[in-house]
């Protein structure tokens, strides 16, 4: 989603793609599968993602010769894939980026937006190269801080974070700091002021893409306050301004799935299911009550896992861990998942799942490093505190 004057995307759910493999333990017997052999050379592979074969070829050999159409055009394109969930998308934004990443100096801009793939690829350290260098040019764009901030906050590096907002007081509205700073401090210690700042923060002069992202934060703050009842206004209201921001949407799916309120989830959910992420939730409400359409969903996911893993793709660590542990039952391999999800990723619901793959494979210490994690940052969530009783 992105962010008012000072856009970002929000990497959450995006947050949840990580490229990386995991070590010593398959996730899943497809993972080493065969390549697939079409039966027949009528047999269709794929369907070409929508608002992809609209691109004539003179408008794209213009993007080798004009910034002002490359950059609207890969825009695009990171819009496409996270309303989608189609990480070819990603692609075609990095090819039409190229000719200008390739060039001395390179523009500030097309730095900015190269390092937003990346991080919607979770390759992280690589976006934050390409920030620095985009901040070492131009060292008041707002883009790029609260770009930064954002990376840093997945990575659970909160005090850099907060150095990223600092710098927007010089070139951001005031909402865009004020949301980029109270979220990091609900995160740190002081999750009941900054959710009584947030929520009074007037949003009557705001962007649809600012207010929507100040309800996402609302929700997710009176969700780890235990106020769940406000949690689902926020989010609810959030959809309102965003309602493609499938990071909000699988929030929402979320706490309605932890209610039991599968047919609501369902709902939700009804016209959202091209994504793993959406689909995950859609898989486990499709459980619960015994649809009929469960065993296909099922199916589908795995294998679009799998092909994540073939591919060196496997971005939605998070998303498998959970597959395997609520949908396959396979515990020990969801561990592995969360484990190698941690590495990288350090937001609450990375330390649910493993937290959670922990305890079903009863091996505790594993969640070790999470419960650190959590005491030094002070991060307060409701949802934890099951799982923090007894423990050291």
């Amino acid at each position: 989603m992105d962010r008012g004057t000072a856009t970002a995307s929000r990497p959450r759910g995006i947050r949840g793609w990580l490229l990386a493999t995991v070590s010593g333990l398959a996730l899943t017997g497809a993972a080493v599968a065969a390549p697939y052999t079409p039966r027949s050379d009528a047999e269709i592979l794929a369907e070409v993602p929508p608002g992809t074969a609209h691109v004539a070829a003179p408008a794209l050999n213009l993007t080798r010769s004009r910034l002002d159409v490359a950059l609207p055009l890969a825009q695009f394109y990171i819009t496409r894939s996270r309303a989608t969930g189609d990480l070819r998308f990603l692609g075609y934004a990095e090819a039409t980026l190229a000719p200008w990443l390739n060039r001395s100096p390179v523009a500030p801009v097309a730095l900015v937006l190269h390092a937003t793939i990346l991080q919607s690829r979770h390759s992280f350290d690589a976006s934050l190269k390409e920030l620095d260098r985009a901040l070492a040019a131009q060292p008041d764009n707002p883009q790029a801080w609260l770009t930064k901030a954002t990376v840093l906050r997945v990575l659970g590096r909160y005090d850099e974070a907060m150095v990223s907002c600092d710098h927007l007081e010089k070139s951001a509205e005031g909402a865009v700091t004020t949301l980029c700073k109270e979220s990091l401090r609900s995160l740190t210690g002081h999750l009941e002021s900054a959710y009584t700042a947030v929520a009074s923060l007037s949003s009557q002069s705001l962007p649809d893409e600012v207010r929507a992202w100040r309800y996402s934060e609302l929700g997710e703050m009176a969700e780890r306050l235990g106020k769940d009842d406000d949690a689902e206004h926020w989010f609810s209201e959030g959809l309102k301004y965003a309602g493609d921001d499938f990071y909000t949407r699988t929030a929402y799916a979320d706490l309605l799935l932890r209610h039991g309120r599968d047919a609501d989830t369902l709902r939700l959910l009804g016209d959202y299911r091209s994504m793993e992420p959406m689909l995950l939730r859609v898989a486990i409400a499709e459980k619960r009550t015994g649809a009929t359409e469960a065993v296909k969903t099922d199916s589908f996911l795995s294998n679009a896992f799998a092909v994540e893993e073939q591919r060196g793709d496997a971005v939605h660590r998070r998303e498998q861990a959970r597959f395997l542990l609520d949908i396959e039952e396979q515990p020990a391999q969801a561990l592995a998942a969360a484990q190698e999800n941690w590495r990288v990723q350090r937001e609450p619901d990375d330390v649910l799942i493993l937290l959670r793959a922990a305890e079903a494979t009863h091996r505790p210490e594993i969640a070790a490093p999470a419960l650190e994690f959590l005491r030094t940052e002070k991060l307060e969530d409701a949802r934890l505190t099951p799982y923090l009783v007894g423990a050291k």
